[in-house]
């Protein structure tokens, strides 16, 4: 046998190491009872293996904390040390998922809140637009309206001045026979206060007879004080007067605003 080869093939470690089979290992063990140089070869293996397990072995607490006590025991206190605080990472990044998840609702609640009142506010300002679009198209018809009226020959024109309990107050009557209706142009009366109401009256002189025309109430009138009545009396004068709400069965005179004869 070339020792030497044998001692180089490398077997001899995995003896020591215990890697071999064991038919393996009891044909090494024959050849180190019959070559010493084998055998010392062993030992020298064994040696190197020992002094490497010396200076890497493992970290033992129970050697450690032996060897702490005995360099205290002279104190004759023994020092606890708490052990490491354990933390459930798997369960802290749920806890902070579902943190964030929250968050990212509530954020997307109030950014849909936020777009919905900006929704209503957009579609109140639509309706306010469309209504004063609508008022101002309502004001100028009532405008041409009013202008065809006024230059209309098949109107009669009646003034109404003021009397004595509003020396500033006037208004104006366009009369059409043919059609029985008047417009009342109310515009420079003062606004009635509460409970009052303006009443036009058709009139005949004599003997004076009143006729109610109707009320000049608010649901009826645009901005433009324009009110339309019916009118099919014969009438030989037109006054307004200031009346309870509802209206009176006569005029009370001395709440006669206007007045104005036709034809004068």
């Amino acid at each position: 046998m070339d020792i030497n080869k044998y001692i180089e093939s490398g077997i001899l470690e995995l003896y020591v190491y215990g890697a071999l089979t064991q038919a393996e290992a009891e044909e090494v063990s024959k050849v180190l009872h019959q070559y010493p140089e084998v055998h010392k070869e062993v030992e020298e293996i064994e040696t190197a293996l020992k002094s490497l397990s010396t200076h890497v072995a493992p970290y033992n607490p129970e050697t450690v904390l032996a060897d702490i006590k005995r360099k205290l025991n002279h104190t004759g206190k023994v020092v606890s040390i708490a052990p490491k605080k354990s933390y459930n990472m798997p369960a802290i990044i749920g806890w902070a998922a579902s943190i964030a998840l929250i968050g990212g609702l509530f954020y997307t609640l109030n950014e849909t809140n936020n777009l919905r009142e900006d929704l209503r506010y957009q579609k109140t300002q639509n309706v306010l637009v469309n209504s004063k679009y609508e008022q101002a198209e309502l004001e100028l018809t009532q405008t041409k309206d009013l202008l065809t009226i006024v230059r209309s020959n098949e109107y009669i024109k009646v003034p109404l001045g003021a009397q004595a309990v509003d020396k500033d107050a006037y208004a104006s009557v366009y009369w059409n026979t043919k059609t029985n209706t008047a417009y009342i142009d109310a515009q420079g009366l003062p606004k009635p206060p509460k409970g009052k109401v303006y009443q036009v009256w058709s009139l005949k002189l004599d003997p004076l007879t009143p006729t109610s025309l109707g009320l000049l109430t608010e649901n009826e009138s645009q901005s433009s004080q324009i009110y339309k009545l019916d009118n099919s009396n014969t009438s030989e004068a037109f006054g307004i007067t200031l009346e309870p709400e509802g209206g009176s069965e006569s005029p009370t005179l001395e709440q006669l605003y206007v007045l104005g004869a036709v034809g004068a």
